[in-house]
Formats: C-alpha cells, structure tokens, sequence
C-alpha cells in the first residue's frame, strides 16, 4: 500500500542528513526508499517554483563508488513515479552534469559522496538555474510524499529501474575548456594526473591532451579512494614528489571523488592550497570582484588584485548568496571555496570567445587557467605563486570530537564584550602567537594576532570534527602552529 510521510520524519528516522549540498549518510542508511522519497521532495519543490512538471526531464549522473549505481537507480525510479524522464548522464563530474542541466534549463542530481570514504554516498541536487540553497533546502525538508508500493522490508526496490540511454556530457564539458583557452595553450608541457578514482580521470585526461599537453596517468584505481583536497592524506603527498622528481612533470593534476574540487601540484610535487589556487584563477581570468569563505587565505585581500572581496560562511550556498550580492555592482564575479572549487557568476571574455558561468563548484578552471597564465608569462607554477603576498594556511581537524563540545568550547571563547573574547583569546593562545587584536564570528571563531598569526576554530558540519585552520608567513609556521593548537585544545 502506498503511504504518505514527510522529508523530517524520515530525515529523522533514517539519519541521512538532508541539507543545502543535498543527502549524506551511511550507505547502509541510505536505502532505495529513503533515496526514492528524497528526490520526489526535490522534484515536488521544483514544481512548486515551477522548474518541474510532468514530462520534463531531469539529468542524473554519479561517481565511481559501488553504492553508486543502486542509488542512481532510485533516483531514477524516484523521477519516473513523479513524471518526469530521465536524463541518464553516466559517470562524470558534478559540475559537468550541473552544467548539462543549466543549459537545458531541467533541474539535475549527482549521486556522490564527495571526498568522504565510501561507506558512505550521498545526493547531491540542482535547480534548473543553479545550486539549491538555503532557502530551498527548508523548502525541501518541509515536503511530504507519497511512496508507492514498490520497495521490500529493508526498503529497497523489487525491480531497480534503468537508468535509459547515455547522454554524452563529457564532450560539451571538454569542450567549454578547448573552444576557450585553445589547442596550443599547454603546448609543450608535460603532466601528470593522479587519477586515482575520480570520477572525472578520463575527461580530465582528454581536456588537457586537446589542449596540448603531453599527459602521463598516474595512480589509477578501481577501488574507492577518499580524496579530500583540504587535507591530502600523507600518501598522496609522497606520491606527487616523487612523480615530479622521477618523470619531470611541469605539474601534476587531480581531484576529489566527483570531481568538483582541484588539487593541483607544482613542478616539485608540492600539492597547492585550493584558495592559493582559487586567487590565481581569478586573477588569470581578471576578475573584479570575490566570493569567498572566512577560512580562506587573505593573501587575496593583500595581492590588492580585486576590486571587492566578501567574505562569507563556509560552503557553496554562501558563497553564491554572495555572488549574487556582487552582480549589482561588479561585471565579472566569482567565488572560490577553501577546498579549490571554482564557481564562475559571469562570462568571461578573451580573443578567443567567451567562456558561460558555471555558477557551482568546478575543478577543472582553476587547474588549467592557472597553468595556462604560468605558461604565457613563461613561468613554473612554483613562481607564479611566489608572486601573491607570503601568506601561508594549513588545515586540520580532531576527530571524534563532539559538535557539542566544539560548541561549548567557542561559547566560552566568545563570552563578554570585545575587550573579553581579545583577553580570553590571548591568555589562550597567547603562548604560541602573542595578543589577540581582531576576531570574527562569519563562521566559527577566526582570530587574529599581533605575531601576524591567525587561528580559526570551526565544528565540521557533517562530522564529530573540530577543524583548526591556522595562516602565517610561512607554510613550516602555519602546520607547526596548526598542530600546537589541537594540542592544546585536546589536552584542555
């Protein structure tokens, strides 16, 4: 019998957090049920904001986790039951399918965990003009479904659904890069990709061969690997040096598990910080104004290359929300996220054409934009970065720490008036990095000394996790002071 059930209460019941970037939880958690009535409360507000009616299609694609395939498989029962056709995208990156569904102006979904391990998975959904944000996230958990009679007592489906036929969105993906930077841009330059399991290794690979450069894949797996390009594991690190250091690459290119987030390594191996690469890439585009979160390096504020810089909380609905801010006032805006992801708000222009926004989290523009600028100014990625104020970040985390005691820790932080949180901050930390002068509260607690040193303290939004991102002049400073400060908060 079908049966009528709201988003909260199985948001509740199931534990798979619904929110701005869509569904995550345990795979085992994640049933084809709880799936199923998570894009029907997306489809059902699309209506409701007329994106989706009957008929219309609506694009899906996923990355390479083996949960992956089932999930896509529920999600395309889920858009049958409401209507709609399926757009069936493959496996590709996020942002090629995003981008797929802006220009048919159809909403879209990728089925992705991210960068966390795959034990996991998760949902990610797009309007038919952009991200979903705030505001349609509430929208969405308010939502009540119908489920129809079609799943089993562990709530998975008698008869998974086909996807349909293969949509090719790679190739007006690869594309977008081509007709814009051009066939000679990497001419003569040797790289490597760390394809590991990205769901975007191939596409990637085919973009920068058409673009001119000589490729070597590296590091291809067929079992997941969680990839997280704000906290490259050890492994990783060892793997990139001695690449560069044994096959002479000019850089190495990568990315997390759906390919939305860059991970770029210079010609010494070193793995570049996403909002080091992030400020390149709009000054390489020549852009006017930023989006970008707290956390993020304030070298983009010194280089003096940008007309306005905001500062927002952390995550892509922000950052957009910003974005959207700045269109008023500025022709060409983006935004950028601690992680590498690079949203364009506007078209840019060059002699060679104009390259669309692609208003949602890209890897593949900050990579080549930046090698490209490198190799027209006829420097190394190493030099090109030497170039920008010498601020340095470094980012860590405690894990299995309590959201609950992140937050009582920063309550007591924050306590008091100005003059209170400045002395409560430097009798604190004031050891390590002198008198607190400044602080913010945009997200978590960001502090800033008199050393020159900023620490900035944040609970993780989907883990028991306590994240430290610490900034100084020197990147030896700012990992040694980001170690000190777990330390001292683990031991306290």
């Amino acid at each position: 019998m079908p049966r009528t059930v709201s988003i909260a209460a199985i948001m509740a019941d199931s534990g798979v957090a619904f929110g701005t970037s869509g569904a995550r939880g345990l795979v085992t958690a994640m049933t084809d049920e709880v799936c199923f009535a998570y894009v029907c409360g997306f489809l059902q507000h699309m209506a409701d904001i007329d994106q989706f009616t009957r008929g219309r299609a609506v694009a899906i694609a996923g990355d390479l986790r083996p949960s992956t395939p089932r999930i896509l498989a529920a999600c395309a029962a889920a858009i049958r039951h409401m209507g709609g056709q399926v757009a069936y995208c493959g496996f590709v990156p996020s942002p090629a399918v995003a981008a797929y569904g802006f220009v048919q102006g159809i909403p879209s979904l990728m089925v992705t965990g991210s960068h966390i391990p795959d034990d996991r998975n998760g949902i990610k959904f797009n309007r038919a003009d952009g991200e979903v944000l705030k505001p349609d996230e509430l929208a969405m958990r308010a939502q009540t479904v119908t489920l129809p009679d079609l799943f089993d007592g562990a709530g998975m489906l008698a008869r998974p659904d086909d996807c349909g036929a293969l949509i090719d969105v790679a190739t007006p993906y690869a594309a977008r890069y081509v007709d814009f930077f051009g066939t000679e841009a990497l001419r003569g330059v040797k790289l490597g990709i760390y394809e590991h399991s990205a769901v975007g290794r191939d596409v990637l690979a085919r973009i920068l061969e058409e673009l001119g450069a000589e490729v070597v894949r590296l590091g291809r797996s067929e079992k997941f690997i969680p990839v997280d390009t704000e906290a490259v594991r050890p492994e990783d690190q060892a793997l990139a040096l001695a690449w560069a250091r044994e096959l002479g690459l000019d850089a190495i290119f990568s990315a997390d598990g759906d390919s939305d987030r860059p991970l770029l390594a210079d010609e010494t191996g070193a793995w570049m910080r996403g909002d080091v690469l992030g400020t390149l890439c709009a000054q390489a585009l020549g852009i006017e104004a930023v989006a970008t979160p707290i956390s993020c390096n304030s070298a983009v504020e010194l280089s003096g290359a940008f007309a306005a810089v905001r500062r927002t909380r952390i995550g892509s609905p922000f950052v957009i929300e910003a974005m959207n801010a700045l269109l008023a006032d500025f022709g060409s805006v983006c935004g950028y996220e601690a992680n590498g992801g690079f949203l364009l708000a506007t078209p840019v222009q060059s002699e060679r054409g104009t390259l669309a926004a692609l208003p949602t989290r890209d890897a593949v523009l900050p990579m080549v934009a930046v090698l490209a600028a490198a190799r027209r100014q006829d420097m190394t990625l190493r030099a090109l970065q030497a170039r920008l104020p010498a601020r340095y970040t470094f980012s860590d985390r405690l894990q299995n720490y309590p959201t609950a005691q992140s937050q009582v820790l920063l309550a007591r932080l924050q306590e008091g008036a100005r003059e209170d949180v400045l002395a409560r901050t430097s009798a604190m930390f004031g050891e390590l990095v002198g008198k607190a002068t400044a602080f913010d509260t945009t997200d978590g607690l960001r502090m800033t000394f008199d050393q020159g040193d900023i620490i900035h303290l944040r609970p993780s939004g989907n883990a028991p996790e306590l994240r430290c991102y610490t900034e100084s002049a020197t990147p030896e400073r700012a990992a040694t002071l980001g170690g000190e400060v777990l330390e001292m908060i683990r031991k306290s």
